[in-house]
């Protein structure tokens, strides 16, 4: 069946995360480690393993067509790509570094780079896709409105007189005919040179037999040349050293026909989950009408068992549950009448213990906690024996229980179930009715409940009213505190908020953004348009003691996993570890906003742009600036997730701006710190400065502004083998054997993808591009476009480097790294507790 490969998909994803789960919570906690390498090893290793669980569920969650199946699906993928984001947490603070080597864990888990590529989820674009058409739509016609931009007026036509134009096109046509006539004339002169030859020679004297074997000789060699040239190219299009020649027929490929059976059956799921819908609602009804009146009779029964019961038991009349307390359900949990009539007459003591205790246990907490910090204290200084053998430890997660949730309800209703009458992958009608009977029966109970009580009422009335009276009071006070509490609270909150535009619609607010150019439209940019090679030496240059730069591939990683994964998923940013903003620093042209755009068009998130040169003249004074800053972030957090663009963030906290700058740049270094403070882990909100120069600007106010640094170098020579391929092919040109990538590649070191796709922009004309069969194209003719461009010279990539290792996570590495050595290579390294601590026990020892 065509749903079997992506089941057993599943279920290999599900086998491989109940390992994982074993490993993560086994019977015994397990000893901490010491050894700082082997903590990483075990962090590197799970991480790839969550990685392979998590393309398998994304593919399956993406083309399984089962309704229920999918709800479980997708609880366990949010946990699993929270997992992921956590693990990458607890390595980034273990390392202190963003990026990561896992070389050597491949090669020892026989993988390739290609296996833990993190996929983004299509869910993220999928499931919102009417609202993006929407926004779309309104987006649209609001640019329509403001007219065609200003970029359109900078091209401005060249002007020709009349006079002017009829000369140059008589010079062109007198040059055309010209080499219409010295071509005739050549060819009638080769004519003659022939015919006059022929009278020389005389008639030909060769042997017909003699003839014919030498035309047969040189077609044979011919023939067989050609055959071998066919034959070479196919052995090396076969093994991967040259590409396949371009599809004539590209709709009836292999993978234009996957594509479009995969896109047939997103279709299907939404269909399939119209009907699901539908279902809940009929199956409901059809159980309320036939079980409805049974259940309401045995609830009756077995409740005026139990008043009987209470009565025979202590001689008087029970009190009945409160409905905030679960009213009757109560009464059905496996307990005596005696314990539940003792709990009722004992909740309010117990209530105003608690009111005590609370006090008392908030101060004990704290004083907890201070007691907690100054341990940590002491363990950074390394003075005690006894936390030097605690080590590093892996932190609790938020995840685990909701992938253990997932995995069970996978185990105990999916795992066995039998599906042969079930081809068409339509929901199960069954697990419907067990979830709707156990609605039906809450919503019958809080009916029974009501009449048991009138029932209850007209008893004790009959018998002793006095209790009932009490009864009454009790339950009045309860709720007169209850309303209190939750009144007080509300107050707390409207006096936090101040909301500056109380009256106005969030469509009239996005309508101005977009007049003033704040909300800008994002080109559909895709995150594998980032083109990168992975980096194959970073673990055995990080052992020899040499700081490798990260590669593309490395950069790619970090922008899906700090940036795009938890602002697709409102789950997963709920709970995963809290990123706000993102600083991508790097030289020109490698595809910083490009990362930007990426971001917004993958989730599917509205871009704006604060840029100092955008917002210039808009919004003026302190009171527009206030109201620049609350329109964003209030239409943000309305129509997340949101991305928050800085260009060139660096001149934001710049000492000295020269006075010829009309922008003010450091317009916004206050107000936009202490909005970003505002910003929890409910809001879908991402900070993202871009910077060419991040070495201009102050280290403090910028480090504490964006949380996660990534930094973008310059490519290395297997991303530019890899980028002069996939770009020359992307500008419909064609790659053969004459064309020298390799020796490109090596030939231009310091330039960056932007550099290169300029270059081949100015050779692959239109042109040249209808001459490619007759002329293929060659290296050489890069060449003269890339010499008018400056390159990155390695001065500039050193420059980046030294900033970098003064950012606080570079400080920290290089405090680790001479710790590690102080210490002969293992000791010191338990997280940052055991590094600090393994520096100054050297200190003292050189004393």
């Amino acid at each position: 069946t065509f749903f079997s490969t992506y089941n057993k998909q599943w279920g290999e994803a599900q086998a491989a995360l109940m390992d994982l789960l074993q490993q993560e919570n086994p019977d015994t906690p397990p000893k901490p480690e010491k050894d700082r390498l082997a903590a990483f090893q075990l962090l590197a290793t799970m991480y790839i393993k969550y990685i392979q669980i998590f393309r398998k569920l994304e593919q399956c969650y993406d083309q399984i067509v089962h309704p229920q199946k999918r709800r479980i699906l997708r609880h366990v993928l949010d946990g699993t790509m929270g997992r992921i984001l956590e693990l990458k947490h607890e390595m980034v603070n273990l390392e202190f570094s963003e990026f990561h080597y896992f070389d050597d864990v491949l090669s020892d888990l026989k993988l390739t780079p290609n296996d833990v590529e993190i996929p983004i989820p299509k869910y993220f674009i999928n499931e919102k896709m009417e609202t993006l058409k929407e926004r779309e739509k309104l987006l649209g016609k609001i640019l329509a409105k403001l007219g065609p931009q200003e970029k359109d007026d900078q091209k401005e036509e060249i002007k020709m007189s009349l006079d002017d134009a009829i000369r140059l096109i008589q010079v062109h046509e007198r040059a055309r005919q010209g080499r219409l006539r010295a071509k005739f004339m050549k060819e009638i002169r080769e004519q003659e040179e022939r015919e006059r030859n022929a009278q020389t020679r005389g008639p030909p004297t060769l042997d017909p037999d003699v003839a014919a074997v030498r035309i047969q000789k040189v077609w044979k060699g011919f023939a067989q040349r050609r055959k071998t040239k066919d034959e070479r190219e196919k052995e090396m299009i076969f093994i991967g050293m040259a590409p396949p020649p371009p599809a004539t027929n590209v709709k009836n490929t292999p993978q234009a026909l996957a594509l479009k059976t995969e896109a047939q059956r997103r279709v299907t799921q939404n269909n399939y989950e119209q009907e699901y819908q539908q279902a809940l609602g009929t199956i409901r009804d059809k159980i309320k009408d036939a079980e409805g009146p049974d259940i309401k009779e045995t609830m009756m029964d077995q409740i005026r068992q139990w008043f009987i019961e209470c009565r025979d038991a202590t001689g008087k009349f029970p009190e009945y549950p409160d409905e905030d307390d679960g009213g009757s359900a109560l009464i059905f949990k496996e307990k005596t009448p005696e314990e539940v009539e003792a709990e009722l007459n004992d909740e309010d003591g117990k209530k105003g213990k608690k009111d005590k205790k609370g006090k008392k246990d908030k101060k004990d907490k704290k004083k907890d906690k201070k007691g907690k910090k100054d341990k940590k204290g002491k363990k950074g200084k390394g003075g005690d024996d006894d936390e030097e053998e605690e080590g590093w430890k892996m932190e609790p997660s938020n995840f685990t229980p909701a992938i253990g949730e997932g995995t069970e309800k996978y185990r105990s209703v999916w795992m066995t179930r039998e599906e042969k009458d079930n081809f068409s992958q339509k929901h199960d009608a069954e697990l419907i009715k067990e979830e709707k009977r156990k609605e039906v029966e809450e919503e019958i109970r809080l009916q029974v409940d009501e009449l048991m009580r009138t029932e209850l009422k007209n008893l004790k009335a009959a018998v002793d009213r006095d209790k009932g009276k009490k009864g009454k009071g009790k339950k009045s006070g309860k709720k007169k505190k209850k309303k209190g509490k939750k009144s007080g609270k509300k107050g707390k909150k409207k006096k936090k908020d101040k909301d500056l535009t109380p009256d106005r619609t969030i469509e009239s607010l996005y309508e101005e953004l977009v007049m003033n150019g704040i909300i800008v439209r994002c080109p559909q940019m895709r995150l594998s348009d980032f083109e990168g090679e992975y980096s194959y030496l970073g673990t055995t240059l990080r052992q020899a003691n040499i700081e490798p730069m990260p590669s593309l591939s490395d950069v790619r990683r970090l922008v899906t996993e700090f940036g795009i994964l938890p602002l697709g998923s409102q789950a997963v940013h709920e709970q995963a570890p809290l990123t706000k903003s993102i600083l991508l620093a790097g030289p020109r042209g490698t595809g910083k906003k490009m990362l930007v755009q990426a971001i917004c068009a993958e989730t599917g998130a509205n871009m704006f742009d604060l840029t100092a040169a955008n917002i210039a003249g808009k919004y003026p004074g302190k009171d527009g600036l206030k109201m620049l800053i609350h329109l964003v972030f209030k239409v943000g957090r309305e129509l997340q997730p949101s991305v928050i663009y800085i260009g060139d963030c660096e001149r934001m906290v710049k000492k000295k701006i020269p006075k010829t700058d009309p922008t003010d740049p450091k317009r916004l270094k206050k107000e936009l710190p202490k909005a970003m403070k505002g910003v929890k882990s409910d809001d879908r909100l991402l900070l993202v400065g871009t910077s060419r120069c991040p070495f201009d600007g102050e280290m403090k106010p910028l480090t504490s502004l964006y949380g996660r640094i990534i930094l973008i170098p310059r490519p290395d020579y297997a991303s530019r083998h890899l980028l002069w391929r996939r770009l020359i092919l992307k500008s419909n040109g064609v790659i053969t054997n004459q064309l020298d990538i390799s020796s490109l590649s090596k030939v231009t070191d310091g330039y960056t993808p932007g550099h290169m796709h300029t270059a081949i922009q100015q050779v692959l004309t239109d042109r040249r591009i209808q001459t490619l069969s007759k002329k293929p194209l060659q290296a050489v003719e890069f060449i003269a476009p890339l010499a008018r461009i400056d390159p990155i010279y390695k001065e500039e990539e050193e420059a980046f480097k030294a900033w970098y290792a003064k950012t606080p996570l570079g400080k920290k590495r290089a405090k680790a790294a001479q710790a590690d050595d102080d210490d002969g290579g293992g000791k010191g390294g338990k997280g940052k507790k055991g590094k600090k601590g393994g520096k100054k026990k050297g200190k003292k020892k050189k004393k």
